[in-house]
Parts: structure tokens; sequence; C-alpha cells
């Protein structure tokens, strides 16, 4: 079935389309949702639930494949969130890698089957703990027994907080609390180090003074290994070279004398026949090159030092490399690299107490700035907390609870938190002379939800939910009281989309948008539907929520829309 209200939003920021397939008693269900306060009613069991369970699915709950439809193999639950300022949705998005919203719509969409569970955000595949993280920003959801964030004491700070308008303040001491817990981390463990003992010092100041004294110069290292190479092999070197000269230039019999001896009959042909020339220039050459040669051969025979001296010092250097490099890394950059680390190690130990003097007046200054941050934050917590307190005693004395009481409580921690440098805990009395309670020892979910929707209504300018859902939380209250509540939430209307799920007719008349969810039977199947209900048909639902089909009921319904503030 298709539904959509006519009520158009006045802010832009809600869910816009709710589609649910085979999804428990729900066949198909197109649920196209208005501004303001929108009541779902229905008979005990008709389906209501499956609502709220869909919104759960959207939000990451983990599904089972008995939600499935019989007869089915999977079901489908689909929402569309129209976002004005879709920035930050968009920003967890991008952290996740996942398609932004374009055109500030934000698609998502749960696939439970028999085998496999699939989700989906703007048609990408995701997490469950991606559709949690993303869901927490778009849907504030509470029944009889979800206020388990009500009841964290870092829940009830963020609440103060944005009650104050400390966001600034809090962004701000969260980096001075972040540098000074780094400042004291290094300080703490530099001091509690253990101290270098002689042993590590001396050996620190032996590879330093090592590597130092050798003078390492890795690009001269090639050159090296070729002149040790030339000093270790001088005697053999110049014997060869003497042999070689000898057969150029030994006794007029050498190679030079003959190519010479060529080049004087060649000359002799040149001039009885000129054209032989294009033939004889290679002798010429031949000639000029062999001379050249024979004065390399005696210029290189000259340079080889026969000296053992100088080749027991080019052996004791290269032993010398060597050995650090077996000691110290591979490769001569290494060494250096190792005594570089060796100086910077040595150079920490030996200024020591120089390093942890400065490390400690870092770690001082940065708590000295953190707690100046940390009391201008506690100050402006401390002048907003009785303000709060006051607002919600006021609205819970609207809620039934005339004198109950309500406190912000702050104490100082003994140590600062990431948070600041108190703890913030909300206690409540619902009667006079009992002491208050922290609201985690509160055991009646009757009081709970009215205190919830209490703290909801004192800080609906600073909530930034798109969506609340309201799961029978007037449950166990009385008639007067059930339309105080609807009255909150209609209020509550006015700044952010609300769907209240509910059994009290002063409730559900209140609504900018009345929905009624009926179970029927068909060929042996039970269906779940929803319908938008208007005039006549809105009455008739009020008067059964009524108790009854009597005139005197039908009249009493009547009344509820026409001193509704907001009418069918």
């Amino acid at each position: 079935m298709h539904n959509r209200g006519d009520e158009r939003c006045d802010y832009a920021e809600m869910l816009s389309l709710l589609k649910i397939r085979n999804l428990a008693l729900v066949e198909r269900l197109d649920w196209e949702i208005g501004a303001g306060l929108v009541g779902v009613t229905g008979e005990t069991g008709a389906g209501k639930s499956v609502i709220v369970g869909a919104l759960k699915l959207i939000l990451g709950e983990r599904a089972d494949k008995g939600l499935i439809r019989t007869g089915e193999d999977t079901c489908h639950v689909e929402a569309i969130f129209e976002l004005q300022d879709p920035s930050g949705v968009n920003r967890l998005l991008a952290e996740m890698g996942l398609e932004v919203c374009e055109d500030g719509q934000l698609l998502i969409k749960r696939v439970i089957g028999t085998s496999s569970n699939r989700q989906f955000v703007n048609n990408s595949p995701a997490t469950l703990s991606v559709l949690k993280a993303i869901g927490g920003n778009l849907v504030d959801l509470h029944g009889p027994h979800d206020h388990q964030s009500l009841l964290s004491v870092d829940r009830q700070l963020i609440m103060l907080d944005a009650y104050a308008g400390v966001e600034r303040e809090v962004e701000q001491y969260r980096l001075c609390w972040s540098s000074w817990r780094e400042a004291e981390v290094r300080w703490r463990e530099l001091r509690d180090a253990e101290e270098a003992g002689e042993q590590e010092l001396e050996l620190l100041k032996h590879q330093v003074a090592e590597i130092e004294a050798a003078e390492i110069d890795p690009e001269g290292e090639s050159e090296l290994q070729e002149r040790y190479q030339r000093a270790s092999n001088s005697a053999k070197l110049v014997g060869v070279a003497a042999e070689a000269l000898n057969l150029v230039t030994g006794d007029g019999a050498g190679v030079l004398d003959r190519v010479q001896e060529i080049q004087r009959l060649v000359g002799e042909i040149e001039k009885h026949d000129p054209a032989a020339r294009q033939w004889t220039a290679g002798v010429t050459t031949a000639a000029v090159e062999m001379e050249d040669f024979s004065r390399e051969l005696e210029r290189y025979l000259g340079e080889i030092d026969l000296d053992p001296g100088q080749a027991a010092a080019l052996e004791d250097r290269v032993d010398l490399l060597e050995s650090l490099k077996r000691k110290y890394g591979p490769s001569l950059d290494e060494v250096v690299e190792s005594g570089a680390r060796a100086a910077e190690r040595l150079g920490a130990v030996e200024n020591r107490g120089e390093l942890l003097a400065k490390l400690e007046a870092e770690a001082t200054s940065a708590h000295r700035a953190m707690m100046e941050a940390g009391s201008n934050l506690s100050g402006k917590r401390r002048k907003a907390g009785p303000k709060l307190a006051r607002e919600i005693r006021q609205h819970l004395a609207e809620l039934g609870f005339r004198q109950a009481a309500f406190e912000v409580n702050q104490q100082p921690q003994p140590d600062p938190s990431s948070q600041g440098l108190d703890a913030i805990e909300f206690s409540f009395g619902p009667n006079p002379g009992e002491p208050l309670k922290p609201l985690r020892q509160i055991a009646s979910s009757g009081e709970i939800s009215r205190v919830m929707l209490s703290i909801k209504s004192a800080l609906a300018r600073q909530d930034q939910t798109p969506l609340m859902v309201f799961d029978e939380i007037d449950a166990n209250v009385g008639g007067e009281v059930a339309r105080a509540v609807g009255e909150k939430m209609a209020i509550l209307g006015g700044a952010h989309q609300v769907v209240a799920i509910t059994h009290f007719p002063q409730v559900a008349a209140l609504a900018s948008q009345h929905f009624l969810v009926e179970k029927t039977v068909a060929e042996g199947r039970t269906t779940s539907s929803l319908k938008e209900v208007r005039g006549d048909e809105r009455i008739a639902e009020l008067t059964r929520m009524l108790g009854g089909q009597s005139e005197e009921a039908r009249l009493m319904a009547k009344s509820l829309l026409t001193s509704a503030p907001v009418s069918a």
C-alpha cells in the first residue's frame, strides 16, 4: 500500500520514505512521511512494532532470518532521508570510502536473506558499523526500554554541553588535554626509563670514536679498492708491463722497429706507385699508435709503486673498512648511519638531565594551559547546569511530576579526562522528601520515559537529530498526563520530524498526520498494512482508542481533534 501525508516540511531534515518488503507480517509498504508529529496507532498485535523494527535495521541492528515473511527468501527495508545540510553525514561517508550525498538525499537499504545479509548506503555496499555510525546522526529512537543512552553519564555531559553552547570551549580543552597527555608521556617515559649503565655509555663512546676515526668516505670506496688491488699485485704488474715493453721496443727487434721498417718499405712503394696510398695509410697509423703505446707502457712502469709500506697501508685501510661493515652494516653508508645513531643516543644519555628538565617544563606548561581551558569550560557548565535543570523540572511538572526534583550534578574529577575537569550526572527525585537518585537507578519505565521526554523538550533547540521516534513511551500514564506527553511531542515536531507510536487517543489527536496499522487475514495469510486516516476514519480510530463505539466516545474523539493545536 502507498501512503503519503500532505503536510509539507518547514524544515528540510527528515525521513521522507520508508519502504518495507516481506518483513514479518508486512508484505509491501511504501510510507511517505511528512513533517511535524506523525501518530501511528492500531490494535495490539496489528504490527506497529514492524515500523520500529524496520528503522532499527536501517540503524544497523543485527537481523535474524526469522524476520523474513513466511514463504519468502528475502526481506527488504529501504529509507530515504532528505538532508538540507549533509556535510556531517558526507564527512562520515567520505571517511568510510562511500559515495556522498550529492543532492542532499541519503539512501540506506538492508536486504535480509535466508543465507546472507547485505546493506547499502547510496547504493554502495556497507557494513553494519557504517550504518550505526550514520544512523546515530539521523534517528533518535526511544521506547519503553530504549533509554540506555540517556542513562549514560557521558551522554548526559554531551547534553549539558549542547545546552550550554560550549562546542568551541570543548574543542579547545580537548586540544590542550591531548597536548598535555603527549608531553606528560614523553616526560614520564624518560624519567621512568632505566638510566644507561656505565657499560652502555662506554660502548656508545667506543662506537662513535671508532666510526669517526675511520673518516669514512662511501663515495671513495671504489677508488680505494682499485688502488688496493694495484698495490697488492704491483710486482706482477711490473714484470708483465716490462715484458710487454720489451716486445715493443727491445734490442732492435721489437714490434715498433719492425713496424717502422715496414713503414719505410711502404714509403718506397708509394714513391713509385702513388695509387698504393689508398691502402698503405694504415701502416703509418699503426706506427704512430705503437709509439704512443710504448710511451704509455713506460709511464705506467714509472707509476707502479713497489713500496711495501704503501701496499701494507692500503691493505690495513681496506681491512678496517671491511671490519666496520661487518660490525655496523653491509655498506659504508649504513656504517655512517650507525655512527650517527650512536652519537645521538650518546648525546641523549650524557644530556639526560637537561632533556628531562626540558620535557618536564613542557609538560608543566601544557598542564597549565589545559587547566585554564578546563576551568573556563567548567565555569560555563556550572552556569548552564541549573538553568537546564530548571527547564527540565518545568517540563516534568507539565508531565505529571508536579513536585519532582531534578538536578544537574557537577563534581570535580580527581584526574582530568578528555571530556573536562568535571563529572556530570543527572539526578531525579519524583517524590518530595525522598533523596534524589541518578537516572540510572530509576526502575520505572513510565518515569524514565517522561524524564527522557522532558530532557528532549528542554534540548529541542540544540538537538540536531532529524527524526525522533517514540515507541509507546506514554505507557503506564493516565489520560491527562498522556495529553501532556502528546503536547510535548507536538512541540518537538516544530523542530524535528517526530513519529509517535501510541495507544493513547490524546496523543494521536495532536498529530499532524495519523496513520493506522491494521491486520487482515486473506486466503489463510495474515498481513499488516498501514494507511493514513482522516476525517471520519480518524474519528473512528480515536473512538476505538477511547474504548468503544458509543456516541459518547465519538463525541469525545471529535472534541480531542477540535481542541488539538493541529487538527485533521
